[in-house]
């Protein structure tokens, strides 16, 4: 069996398609099921976040095993296969191992070194271990992701090469400013009392706001988190919760709001937030402009609808025959170009005879006088200036600030045009976040992923030998019990001391033979390449392979049980 992961990720795919992609509780259950009641697989695991959906799996075959879960990836996740494909990664074997201890180190979130994706690949852990789709493998894995992801965090400075997803979209939200300054005194709303929310609550309160109200679909979890972060010893917060129903009023009193539920559908919707801030400012809310020209830059200039204009100047027409615009710069320029404009106008008619006499003091006298009249025509003579800048609708300083969590989206994304609102979400995180600085601890943790990859493929390997030896040693006891059967019918006069000395002996002769081919045999099969040392010795020994797959499925059903009670 081999180890294989399928999945997409903000790196792979856009939000758009995450967001559609995104699986709720009950959808991974039934994923988990049905990769099961695939034939390629034996365990699964489904890890699901904000910016990520992976499933990973125990498969016999590569090529059917993508195949069937990427399907399956695709009918639970409701995005046809087709769009989906071009945004699926597999990993297999050592370089699966190696993707999700670089997920659990934080070296492929959104946000560089953040820890929260520990405790999610724990739920995944837990979640597969409940259901009992996590078998040997799978609990190995997960085991060891989340202790590389510990010694990540505790042996190299990881943290400081970014936040969690919660600190970077509040210091997005900051603009700059320090967040405890920035956050200090405001009320903030937070919608959701699962962990992601919990987080933002338990952040904001350290960060100083005033006030925290809590709004949940369950009041008991809202009433339980509000009640945890009133009694902090290191904070200082009044919190309460409030019913969905809530929200409304309690937006037009907040400062800051925080959304991550689990909600299908949008929780907040652009016209709910533009009331909200109307309620608090008691002005109507404006539309922010979504043509903008960037500061000290001019508009560009207008073009006429008349394709190939050589001065590239709108139409107005002129008893001369030429088009000038009263404000566009004409004057200056020379006749041989002043003429070329003028046989546009004409449709090429008498082209040839202008280029043969441009430049000529005839042809200057001629363009001349034509210009005079357009001057008597329009008023003046125009005067080569630049455009005038765009007026800009000064941008008021905002009076909400929106921090969207959830995947799919809570907050309608026509909020980012309402004036006066900030909003942060995860795409606007995800741009952000590209160019955020590496931390040089980076290297470290990827030297520390690379060694546990080794680490842990040397482990899987001498663990895919132990039921062959294990096997091995109970033929052998098998052996010396049967030659003492023997031995005590052709010898029955034996006491029972004897008897015993002489098993005792034979059994040490056995254990003596077989201790160094095994313990070799361990050490080779740890190698690189060294899965077939199993076959070897099962060759040599003649061993049943049912038993060894009796022994592997005992070894595996007590190490999912000592699994199950850890999770």
């Amino acid at each position: 069996m081999s180890l294989l992961v399928v999945g997409l990720s903000h790196r792979s795919a856009p939000v758009s398609v995450l967001e559609r992609a995104a699986l709720s509780a009950d959808a991974q259950v039934k994923l988990l099921q049905d990769t099961l009641a695939a034939e390629p697989a034996t365990e699964g695991a489904v890890l699901a976040t904000c910016n990520r959906i992976e499933l990973y799996a125990d498969v016999d075959k590569f090529h059917a095993g993508v195949a069937e879960l990427s399907t399956l990836l695709a009918q639970h996740s409701g995005v046809g296969l087709e769009e989906l494909t071009p945004h699926l990664y597999v990993h297999y074997e050592d370089r699966a191992v190696h993707h999700l201890f670089s997920v659990a180190c934080g070296l492929d979130s959104m946000v560089v070194g953040e820890g929260q994706i520990l405790g999610q690949i724990k739920d995944a852990l837990a979640t597969a271990q409940e259901l009992h789709t996590a078998g040997r493998l799978l609990n190995d894995l997960f085991q060891q992701a989340l202790r590389v992801g510990k010694r990540a965090h505790s042996e190299t400075g990881i943290d400081r090469a970014g936040q969690s997803l919660v600190t970077f979209g509040l210091e997005q939200l900051s603009a700059g400013r320090a967040v405890e300054a920035w956050a200090k005194g405001k009320k903030a709303l937070v919608i959701g009392a699962g962990s992601m929310s919990s987080l933002a609550a338990a952040t904001l309160a350290r960060a100083g706001v005033g006030e925290i109200v809590i709004a949940n679909r369950t009041p008991d979890r809202a009433e339980r988190l509000a009640e945890i972060l009133s009694g902090g010893d290191d904070t200082d917060v009044l919190a309460r919760a409030v019913p969905m129903d809530a929200v409304p009023a309690e937006l037009t009193r907040a400062d800051i709001a925080v959304s991550c539920t689990g909600a299908t559908g949008l929780v907040l919707s652009a016209d709910s937030v533009a009331a909200a801030v109307e309620g608090r400012t008691g002005s109507p809310v404006a539309v922010r402009d979504e043509t903008p020209a960037a500061d000290g830059q001019f508009a560009p200039a207008g073009i006429g609808t008349d394709d190939g204009c050589p001065l590239d100047l709108s139409a107005v027409q002129g008893a001369t025959g030429f088009s000038v615009m009263g404000e566009a710069a004409v004057a200056g320029m020379d006749a041989a170009t002043l003429e070329q404009h003028a046989a546009w106008v004409d449709k090429g008619t008498g082209t040839e005879e202008r280029r043969d006499t441009r430049g000529t003091p005839d042809a200057d006298a001629e363009l001349i006088s034509a210009l005079a009249a357009t001057a008597a025509t329009v008023g003046r003579i125009p005067e080569r200036r630049r455009p005038e800048p765009v007026s800009r609708v000064p941008r008021p300083a905002p009076v909400l600030a929106l921090l969207d969590l959830a995947m799919p989206r809570d907050i309608d994304a026509a909020v980012h045009r309402l004036l006066g609102v900030r909003l942060v979400d995860i795409e606007s995180l995800a741009e952000a976040s590209a160019d955020a600085p590496m931390a040089a601890d980076v290297d470290q943790v990827r030297r520390i992923v690379s060694d546990e990859v080794a680490a842990f493929g040397a482990a899987q390997r001498a663990a895919h030998i132990t039921p062959t030896v294990v096997a091995l040693r109970a033929m052998a006891a098998d052996v010396v019990a049967n030659e003492i059967a023997r031995l005590d019918g052709r010898l029955p006069d034996l006491d029972d001391k004897q008897r015993g000395e002489i098993g005792q002996t034979v059994r040490r002769v056995v254990d003596k033979l077989l201790h160094a081919p095994t313990v070799r045999v361990k050490q080779l099969a740890a190698e690189p390449g060294g899965a077939g040392y199993a076959d070897a010795l099962r060759t040599l020994f003649d061993l049943d392979p049912e038993t060894v797959a009796a022994v592997s499925r005992a070894e595996n059903n007590t190490e999912n049980a000592k699994n199950r009670g850890r999770a």
